[in-house]
């Protein structure tokens, strides 16, 4: 377990943590649908989409997940895996890769560094693989703000996509 920034510390996650990531994710939609953002993950909250708890209890017990706590409470979570997932149209590598394939954090303690200390918790899961690369792909649309985010922590943007009428781009970081 890894203590980031005063008060957050970052543990291995599992299936146990589904309650807390969905809570996680039903707040985040909510938090964009109020500044007007409905198309990034919609307006159903994540527990009540057709598959969304499946998804996010597959995401606990396939996957590395990870979760961040602030003063002992879940504030942010991360999941990792191998390559991307089917569902996008985002090819492999083509070298081994660890790959982001969620993060979310509490918008209630927005500015706190969340979200950043489990981007580089995830490069230096990277790092103890062995494995060189780690990506994401990401919601491109609005302002294009959270591409910046991830361009903040240390990623570069290497691939426009779109799936249907929403706008993704893959970024990468190189680390070891």
């Amino acid at each position: 377990m890894d203590d980031i920034a005063p008060g957050i510390r970052i543990r291995p996650g599992d299936r146990a943590d589904a309650p807390a990531v969905l809570q996680l994710l039903d707040a985040a939609v909510a938090w964009m649908n109020a500044r007007g953002n409905t198309q990034q993950w919609g307006t159903t909250p994540y527990s009540r989409k057709p598959g969304g708890v499946a998804r996010v209890e597959r995401y606990l017990t396939d996957n590395s997940p990870w979760i961040a706590e602030l003063d002992g409470t879940p504030a942010g979570a991360l999941v990792l895996d191998s390559g991307p997932g089917p569902q996008l149209p985002v090819g492999p590598a083509g070298e081994p890769e660890r790959y982001v394939r969620l993060l979310v954090s509490d918008r209630r303690h927005a500015g706190r560094g969340i979200g950043a200390a489990l981007l580089g918790h995830a490069a230096e899961e990277a790092r103890r693989a062995g494995v060189r690369l780690l990506r994401v792909d990401c919601w491109a649309g609005g302002g294009g703000e959270l591409v910046a985010f991830y361009e903040r922590n240390g990623f570069t943007p290497i691939q426009r996509f779109r799936h249907g009428d929403w706008p993704g781009a893959v970024l990468a970081r190189r680390v070891g």
